[in-house]
C-alpha cells in the first residue's frame, strides 16, 4: 500500500468532521478501480477497528445514465455500518451530514450466505429472508459533489446513511422490475422511477454485489442489508425535510432531516 494511498484514506475520514477536500486528482486517475477501493478498505479496516461493525453493503451507480456521466461501464459499492442505519420514522441531525442528498431504493435482508463468485439472480432470489423500501442518504466528502468514479469508490460510495422500511415482504410474488417509486418531501413529489432503474432488476444489482464481494474474499452472508440502487434521480436535503419513499406493492418509509 502506497504512502500516497493512505494519505487520501486519512484525508477522507478528516472530512466528515466538517471540512470536505478536493476531487482526488493527484491520488488516482478518474477510472483507477483497484487504488479508489484500496482506499475504501483502508478506512473501512479503520473504523472497524475504532468498533464499527458491517451490517451490508450497498451497490450504486446501478443507472446507465449515471455511469455514462461518470465515465464507467460498472456499478460501485460501499460499506454500511451499523451506525448509518436512521430508524424508520427517524430522524437524521443535519449537524452529521455535509451535502446529503435522498434516494429511494429496494433494499433485501439476506436468509443465506451468497459465497460464489458465480452468483445470479436466481440464487440471489432464494437467500433473500426480506425485501424493503429503503433511503439512502448519499453525501460526498468531495467538495461540491465534483467526483469521479475513482472518487466516489474511495469516499465509500458516496455513503453516509440509510433507513430501512421496519416491516419487509418475502420476494415471492413481488414484481421488483416494474414496481413504481415516489419520493416526496414535505409532501411534494421530488423523485420518480422503477425498480428497472437498478440494472434491470434490483436482484441484478444483488447478484452482482455477491459476485464482486465473493471475488474479494468478502462473500455476502446471511443477515446483510443489501441497498440496491437508485430508482430515481436523487435530491438534496435542507433542513426540515420531510422525506417518505413508497414503492408500490413492497412498502413505505421515511425520515425526517432535522434535529429528533
Amino acid at each position: 500500500m502506497t504512502e500516497k494511498l493512505k494519505l487520501a484514506a486519512s484525508m477522507l475520514r478528516e472530512a466528515y468532521s466538517g471540512d470536505t477536500v478536493a476531487p482526488l486528482r493527484e491520488f488516482l486517475h478518474p477510472t483507477d478501480a483497484d487504488s479508489a477501493y484500496a482506499i475504501q478498505e483502508l478506512n473501512t479496516r479503520f473504523w472497524e477497528a475504532q468498533g464499527r461493525r458491517i451490517v451490508g453493503r450497498k451497490a450504486g451507480l446501478t443507472a446507465k445514465a449515471v455511469q455514462a456521466q461518470l465515465g464507467v461501464d460498472q456499478p460501485d459499492f460501499g460499506v454500511l455500518f451499523d451506525d448509518m442505519r436512521i430508524d424508520d420514522g427517524g430522524a437524521l441531525d443535519p449537524a452529521r451530514t455535509l451535502q446529503p442528498k435522498a434516494e429511494a431504493e429496494i433494499a433485501f435482508v439476506l436468509g443465506a450466505d451468497l459465497p460464489s463468485v458465480d452468483t445470479t439472480p436466481d440464487q440471489v432470489a432464494a437467500a433473500v429472508a426480506s425485501v424493503h423500501a429503503a433511503i439512502e442518504i448519499v453525501d460526498s466528502r468531495i467538495a461540491d459533489w465534483k467526483i469521479t468514479f475513482a472518487d466516489t469508490v474511495a469516499d465509500n460510495g458516496s455513503s453516509a446513511f440509510f433507513v430501512l422500511a421496519a416491516n419487509g415482504l418475502p420476494l415471492e410474488g413481488l414484481d421488483l422490475e416494474a414496481a413504481p417509486m415516489e419520493m416526496t418531501i414535505n409532501g411534494d413529489t421530488v423523485s420518480t422511477g422503477l425498480g428497472a432503474a437498478a440494472l434491470g432488476n434490483p436482484l441484478n444489482a444483488a447478484a452482482w454485489l455477491a459476485q464482486t464481494l465473493a471475488s474479494r474474499g468478502e462473500p455476502l452472508k446471511a443477515g446483510d442489508i443489501l441497498l440496491a440502487g437508485a430508482l430515481g434521480p436523487m435530491v438534496a436535503l435542507t433542513p426540515g425535510a420531510r422525506v417518505r419513499a413508497v414503492i408500490a406493492g413492497i412498502g413505505e418509509c421515511s425520515f425526517t432531516y432535522g434535529r429528533a
